[in-house]
């Protein structure tokens, strides 16, 4: 039997390719003989450089940015052969990066990522990827464009600090996009726009440490900042704040349109430069998986990606997952055929979860062999 394992990392446990290699491990303490195809996949979001580079190969630069506190850290740029550069927004501006008590998106700022992209520039890249995901930020690129050039200013002229919050008082915009003509590529792992009631504020902001009233202040200050763009950034297109995409990595989506850019699917991008579709035009079932497969899961992300690609072949495709909280009937039309939840492997409630938390690649690895047991017609028996 052929076997294509391609799932995306489990957030704060697990990266792509251990989730992979656990799972594939179990499968073959069953069924040693099954070929399996190894495809670690990402959406944008954290790993996006690395499964990248592991596929493209090419040269990876270190590079000196901040985090989302303006404090310093390490990031890197991926160049290609072909002039590509591929960043990552969860480097500079991931929610991982903060301690809970820290995380508070009405001050965190995507600066960091900007002095990403401006590193690629000054490399000489001719089209920068962006890899948006896993964000603590909600400042709608704010502290990019400020690293690319583009200062955000209040009433009396003066620069705004870090943060979403501040952009309720933004009035204009000081300098320009030093860019050199690169063709700039937001790859999302997510459709939302960058307000409303489907927006970064409302729909990300209380992952990233937002109450209700943050919300409120935040949705109001990326519409200040959405009209200022538009009127004051030359290229900027009309209808900002309701671009699809727009919201993604707490509204940096919004600012690379702002640029110029355009939007891609973080998990189609990944997927041709990993050639998914040939293998899965080769195998009998998919495996893929995420840490949670959620109501998000299905809105452009790594899980959707693939079993609708497995959908479209005939192919079954199961879901491992931290936890699991789709319902079968829309996991079902998305592609899904089955979905096990790490959560409910080690007996599910608090003590479940801890086990999930603390051991996910012993969890993944018996969960490789109880499907091997299912679905291997060279099972031992």
């Amino acid at each position: 039997m052929r076997v294509l394992l391609c799932p995306d990392k489990f957030a704060g446990t697990l990266s792509a390719p251990e989730v992979a290699a656990a799972v594939a491990a179990g499968w073959r303490e069953i069924a040693e003989s099954d070929e399996l195809l190894i495809r670690p996949l990402a959406d944008g979001g954290p790993g996006f450089v690395d499964v990248l580079a592991d596929a493209l190969g090419g040269h990876r630069v270190a590079v000196p940015i901040v985090d989302p506190l303006g404090r310093p850290a390490a990031g890197e740029i991926l160049l290609t052969a072909d002039g590509t550069a591929y960043v990552e927004s969860a480097q500079a501006c991931g929610l991982h990066l903060l301690a809970p008590p820290e995380r508070d998106p009405k001050a965190t700022t995507s600066f960091g990522l900007g002095l990403l992209v401006a590193a690629a520039v000054e490399r000489g890249a001719g089209r920068v990827v962006v890899g948006l995901g896993g964000s603590a930020t909600n400042d709608s690129g704010a502290g990019m464009l400020t690293a690319l050039g583009v200062t955000p200013l209040d009433a009396a002229g003066l620069a705004l600090p870090y943060g979403g919050a501040a952009l309720a008082a933004v009035a204009g915009l000081d300098g320009a996009p030093r860019l050199r003509g690169v063709d700039l590529v937001a790859a999302t792992d997510v459709d939302n726009p960058l307000l409303g009631l489907h927006g970064a504020s409302n729909v990300f902001g209380p992952q990233k440490g937002a109450d209700r009233a943050d919300v409120l202040l935040l949705d109001s200050a990326l519409e200040r900042f959405a009209m200022v763009l538009e009127r004051d950034l030359p290229g900027c297109p009309a209808s900002l704040g309701a671009l699809p995409g727009g919201g993604a990595a707490g509204g940096t989506g919004a600012a690379i349109l702002a640029l110029g850019g355009r939007c891609e699917s973080g998990i189609g991008l990944v997927s041709r430069a990993i050639g998914l579709d040939a293998a899965l035009d080769a195998v009998d079932l998919v495996i893929t998986g995420e840490g949670s497969f959620d109501h998000q899961s299905l809105r452009g992300k790594v899980v959707a990606g693939v079993a609708g690609a497995a959908r479209d072949r005939g192919l079954p495709c199961v879901v491992l997952a931290g936890q699991v909280s789709t319902g079968r009937r829309e996991a079902a039309a998305a592609g899904v055929t089955d979905a096990y939840s790490l959560v409910d492997h080690f007996g599910g409630d608090e003590h479940g979860l801890a086990e999930a938390l603390s051991r996910p690649a012993d969890g993944l690895r018996e969960l490789g062999a109880r499907l091997a047991g299912q679905w291997s017609r060279a099972r031992r028996v």
